[in-house]
């Protein structure tokens, strides 16, 4: 991974924990393991999957991983806020994890695979440490999978602009419909994906707020200097862009996104 599209920003904390929070019921109603069991997940940034998934969760065992000192910093203080103790956190590199084959029995990737240059070789590397039987959950977006009322032609570029800065930096941004042939190429069994989709209308306030507005029209305006400053697209039209997607926003707007959740045995 070259870098992270979104940047480390408290902004783009204050974005993590608001997409989490939004979507929680529509990614993670069945994000559930059995008591007792070992759970990992890597890449875990500022601990806002990390959160949901260990109050769903109270009888796990989870050790979330990052290779980001400061965003396990922030991961931290959030979990100990929340009084939650089954989570540990270690500093180590996806690559280059410090655990033994068949450590674990689960394996919780969330919007992870899609910063990373080879997902295929990550899936085969993380798939080491699951015990025979164990499973695997990968929850990513497809920002392909945008549209909206009203939907214009500068809108569909700045949300491309984020499309392509995020393809410059080694990731894929609309990984989410790969999640099959990602998971069935690694030798994962009974590889099952199902789309959540997000349709948001003014009848949804807070998917408006949380989704549409926190979440991905932020993820679109966090890009704009680097996608300027790389030529991708002009300052006026990203900026008539950012404006017309916020005009998706309001009372007589539409909105509509699709997530991918694929669930795994080893």
């Amino acid at each position: 991974m070259k870098g992270y599209v979104h940047g480390y920003s408290e902004k783009e904390t204050e974005r993590l924990y608001a997409q989490a929070g939004t979507l929680s019921e529509y990614l993670h109603h069945d994000s559930i393991f059995p008591p007792g069991s070992r759970v990992l997940e890597p890449g875990c940034g500022t601990g806002a999957q990390t959160l949901i998934l260990a109050r769903n969760n109270p009888g796990v065992e989870i050790v979330a991983v990052d290779v980001s000192a400061e965003s396990l910093r922030r991961a931290a203080k959030v979990i100990g806020e929340n009084g939650i103790r089954n989570v540990t956190f270690l500093q180590a590199d996806i690559f280059n994890l410090p655990f033994v084959p068949g450590e674990f029995d689960h394996l919780f990737i969330c919007f992870v695979l899609e910063h990373l240059s080879d997902p295929s070789n990550a899936l085969l590397g993380l798939k080491r440490f699951i015990r025979p039987g164990g499973s695997v959950t990968v929850i990513e977006g497809d920002h392909g999978s945008y549209f909206s009322h009203p939907q214009s032609r500068e809108a569909c570029e700045a949300v491309r602009c984020l499309i392509d800065m995020q393809s410059r930096l080694g990731g894929d941004a609309l990984i989410g419909r790969r999640l099959f042939p990602l998971l069935a190429n690694a030798g994962f069994k009974n590889v099952s994906v199902s789309p959540r989709m997000i349709y948001v209308d003014s009848s949804r306030p807070d998917l408006v707020e949380g989704f549409t507005i926190k979440t991905f029209i932020a993820m679109v305006e966090g890009v704009k200097s680097q996608a300027v400053g790389a030529g991708l697209i002009e300052k006026a039209v990203w900026e008539k862009g950012v404006r017309d997607l916020y005009r998706a926003a309001e009372k007589d707007g539409t909105f509509c996104y699709t997530f991918f959740k694929a669930k795994a045995l080893k």
